[in-house]
Formats: C-alpha cells, sequence, structure tokens
C-alpha cells in the first residue's frame, strides 16, 4: 500500500517564491506550483496535511509555455499548472523553512 504523504508531495510540487506570491503573502495566501491533474480538492487535502493548517479556498490557473530561442533553436517552455492557496485567518506557513 502506497504512504499517503507520497501522495500528497506529488500533488505539490514546490512553493513560487516571486514577488507577486510574497505581496498575496499578506493576505494568508501561499502560492504552489502543482501536478497538472490536480483538483482542487486534492490541493487542499495536500497542503493540510503536509503543512497542518486549516485551507478556505483553492484557486487554480494553467500558465501556458513560452516560446524561446536557446542558441537559435525554437524552443518551448512547459505549461505549469499553479495554485492560490488561501489559509484560514490567523495561521500562516514559512515555506522558507521546507519539510
Amino acid at each position: 500500500m502506497a504512504d499517503p504523504k507520497q501522495h500528497h508531495y506529488d500533488v505539490i510540487r514546490r512553493p513560487i517564491i516571486t514577488e507577486k506570491s510574497t505581496l498575496v503573502a499578506e493576505e494568508n495566501k501561499i502560492v504552489f506550483e502543482v501536478s497538472m491533474d490536480a483538483t482542487k480538492k486534492s490541493i487542499k487535502e495536500a497542503v493540510e496535511a503536509l503543512f497542518k493548517v486549516d485551507v478556505t479556498k483553492v484557486n487554480t490557473l494553467l500558465q501556458k509555455g513560452k516560446t524561446k530561442r536557446f542558441k537559435g533553436h525554437l524552443g518551448r517552455r512547459n505549461d505549469v499548472k499553479k495554485a492560490v492557496v488561501t489559509l484560514a485567518e490567523g495561521q500562516s506557513v514559512d515555506i522558507s523553512t521546507g519539510l
């Protein structure tokens, strides 16, 4: 039987730390890169299980990969699915420390 925590780590790939994500962190929101087949329910369950917090809302978005040039050849970045997770009032997660 598979470890349930392993499933949560498959859903949430990594936190996204950018200027915009640090601004929304003041509003009890965290931004994660998640797997492409993750649902809002599975993202909520994974964050609650891994970080021991209460999630009130999950918003997801698909960021299409850009077409770029790599040494003169056309290439394309991968598509990314992001999740903006809103935590309950008074709760926070320090994502810089890791698990």
